[in-house]
């Protein structure tokens, strides 16, 4: 008895406990037919035997989704501490939430979202005084709370406002127009917006983005043809003017927008994520065309702000950092730029507030702001509340003051007011959480990758950890179209983080970090850097034993799922657990899907040499799993409202995935419904968490403690 209690006390005392070893039956997964379809490219045969689940509208391909969630649910149900992990992310969740607050006219608006809320509710409050109101609850929309406001643009005056609304998670939308201030609506409705900007001119029309509709399924067919077009207010939408685009030369992406003093008229073109053209129209000259200001796709350009006849664009051409110049319209061409904010060794965004510009840096992935006048003079640094990420330094010329976000890891998204002319900052909104900030610790390391280059990383746990290799341990990144993972609060982390868990966040090449030459040192032919930083940040987890490969769960999303695939079959051995989300996992096909084709400036794309074609090969997850290898336990998750990363990438491989796992590591895939690329909202979000965390630990052999011993 006395070794019982003592063996209990030792247990207790544990960050987690082990699970008692089950005798359960094999999974039996459902049978995934394979047909002999295939592709030849470069006289090279490229099995697709599971093409079939491509067809988004079959009901063979609905049967099977069915079927794999049955097995996965039913495996999920399974686990003895999931319902009381979702119960505590709930408590994690259940805190009040405030955005920063924007004026329009004479209302001051702004979200907020009292705790467990699926959609946060716009409110409003008149900007002299007066009750708040409530001025749009996307949570009546919908039963389920799954139609979210995905944008929200004001004319100049406020008197008018255009809304557009996602349904079930989807890219596609549709844009009602109200009177601001009455709410009524004022029109017909315009379906089937993907991609598109709203920029009214005046308060009677506005300028918006619309693909010529593809054949076939709206959820996976190819969206190539974007134009721009105008809507005057009253007038039906067979009779709008189009503006930019036509079949000769088509876009994939294009965006209209304004500047503030609606002068100008700002177009950008663009045919892949990176790189975009760029074309302004006087607007005070009714004979006047489009003037070009970059008639090509080598680089990233951004119209920031005008005053009179000057306009001022941040660009990376010749500053793979980015600088700031200036032109006249009279005289657009690049040798008669101006430098106003020139490149710097931090990659910077500028934006403009107040009379003057705001530049953020990026300091090894830590923001620092400066501003400055319209001559490029700087006028100070501006303080901030601590070492991590701040945004939304941005506002209208005859503003006082602007609002930012400030957060980390442990610090939940605050809302600051910074006094433009003294650059003095205030608190406006902190968060009150569940959960002690100070019991945790956020540090940054740089390690090696395979080539010697110097990777960042965070690593975020509570105090006192050991550094045993008994810790379980979550790895994320990206590494992908130049965007940057940066420190961010996430309440459903901390149920990680307060069991003892681990978060690490390497910000591998790919991203922008530092600058276009990181993001082009892991594109196309030089995507394995990618996933070589991702691999030697494991190592160096495991090296310092912060983990071990029996405790490590990798993750991603997107670009992200395809980095966990590509990692999980190259180094299985080093991985317990991965999490393949929403990710591109077809790299043979991934181009000829809703706009997949836009994303081959980082892949390049199997047509473009019998080179490319063999190194994707390589590398596509689709393609490199083998039989007769253990591959880590995997969930692969994706949704059935993805118009962006179509599911059949994730069909595809988890198909392949069951048909080549060897041993007993279940290979599951969970199917979202009414969700697209992300969930389309918190009750999901919660979920899917959960679910993840469950299957983690669950395979990892070790309880939760302090979650309960009953569902």
């Amino acid at each position: 008895m006395r070794k019982a209690v003592l063996l209990l006390t030792l247990l207790i005392g544990m960050s987690y406990l082990p699970i008692v070893a089950q005798k359960t039956d094999p999974i039996k997964y459902p049978f995934s037919k394979k047909t002999d379809a295939f592709d030849s490219l470069f006289s090279l045969r490229i099995e697709d035997p599971y093409r079939w689940l491509e067809n988004d509208t079959a009901a063979e391909v609905a049967q099977w989704v069915e079927a794999q969630n049955k097995v996965s649910f039913g495996y999920l149900d399974k686990i003895p501490f999931r319902n009381s992990l979702k119960k505590r992310l709930q408590e994690l969740n259940n805190y009040e939430k405030i955005s920063a607050p924007f004026r329009e006219g004479r209302f001051i608006y702004y979200y907020k979202n009292s705790g467990l809320q699926n959609q946060s509710v716009l409110y409003r409050k008149d900007s002299a005084g007066g009750k708040e109101e409530v001025y749009i609850d996307p949570n009546l929309l919908s039963k389920d709370g799954t139609t979210k406001l995905a944008g929200l643009h004001f004319s100049k005056d406020g008197s008018r406002v255009a809304i557009q609304l996602s349904i079930g998670g989807a890219d596609w939308n549709d844009l009602v127009v109200m009177d601001a201030e009455t709410r009524q609506l004022l029109e017909d409705t315009i379906r089937n917006l993907k991609f598109s900007n709203v920029a009214w001119r005046g308060n009677e029309g506005y300028y918006y983005s619309k693909y010529t509709m593809p054949g076939g399924s709206r959820m996976s067919a190819l969206t190539n043809d974007h134009r721009l077009y105008y809507h005057q207010l009253g007038r039906p939408v067979s009779e709008d003017q189009l503006i930019f685009g036509d079949e000769k030369q088509p876009r994939r992406y294009v965006r209209g927008s304004l500047t503030e003093d609606e002068r100008y008229l700002i177009v950008s073109a663009a045919n892949t994520t990176t790189g975009n053209e760029i074309y302004i129209r006087d607007l005070t000259n009714d004979k006047s065309g489009f003037i070009t200001i970059v008639n090509h796709l080598r680089n990233e350009n951004r119209i920031i702000d005008s005053k009179g006849d000057t306009l001022y664009m941040q660009t990376n051409q010749d500053a793979p950092n980015n600088k700031l110049i200036a032109f006249r319209l009279s005289a657009p061409e690049s040798a008669s730029w101006s430098t106003i904010i020139p490149e710097s060794k931090q990659v910077f965004d500028v934006a403009a507030a107040g009379g003057y510009l705001f530049a953020d840096y990026m300091q090894d992935v830590k923001t620092a702001v400066r501003q400055f006048d319209y001559s490029g003079q700087l006028v100070r640094e501006i303080k901030l509340p601590g070492i991590g990420t701040a945004g939304g330094f941005s506002g209208k010329l005859e503003d006082k003051e602007l609002y930012y976000s400030f957060t980390s890891f442990t610090t939940p998204t605050g809302i600051y007011k910074l006094n433009i002319s003294n650059g003095i900052s205030q608190v406006y909104y902190k968060a009150k959480l569940p959960f002690e900030p100070s019991e945790y610790v956020t540090r940054q390391v740089f390690y090696k990758s395979k080539d010697g280059s110097s990777i960042p990383m965070y690593i975020v746990h509570k105090k006192g950890i050991k550094q045993d290799g008994s810790n379980p341990l979550w790895l994320y990144s990206y590494g992908g179209f130049g965007i940057n993972l940066t420190a961010s609060f996430n309440a459903s982390r901390i149920a990680w983080l307060e069991k003892g868990g681990i978060y690490a966040q390497p910000n591998i090449r790919g991203g922008a970090e530092y600058g276009e030459e990181w993001h082009l040192a892991g594109t196309k032919m030089k995507k394995q850097n990618v996933f070589d930083d991702f691999i030697a940040a494991a190592e160096y987890l495991i090296e310092k034993k912060y983990t071990s490969p029996k405790y490590l769960a990798i993750a991603g999303a997107s670009n992200g799922g395809l980095l966990v695939g590509a990692c999980m079959i190259q180094r299985p051995d080093l991985f317990k657990v991965a999490f393949p989300a929403v990710g591109v996992m077809d790299m043979m096909r991934y181009h000829k899907f809703t706009a997949g084709a836009g994303w081959a400036y980082d892949y390049g794309t199997a047509e473009d040499s019998r080179e490319m074609c063999q190194y994707l090969l390589g590398y596509s997850p689709l393609h490199a799993l083998k039989k007769g290898i253990q591959y880590p336990a995997t969930m692969v998750t994706t949704a059935d409202h993805d118009d962006r990363v179509v599911p059949a990438h994730s069909f595809k491989f988890a198909a392949r995935l069951q048909e080549c796992q060897a041993g007993k590591n279940p290979t599951l895939i969970r199917i979202d419904v009414r969700s697209g690329h992300g969930a389309s909202n918190l009750s999901k979000a919660m979920d899917l968490v959960a679910d993840q965390y469950a299957f983690a630990w669950y395979n990892m052999g070790i309880w939760p403690k302090l979650l309960g011993n009953k569902n």
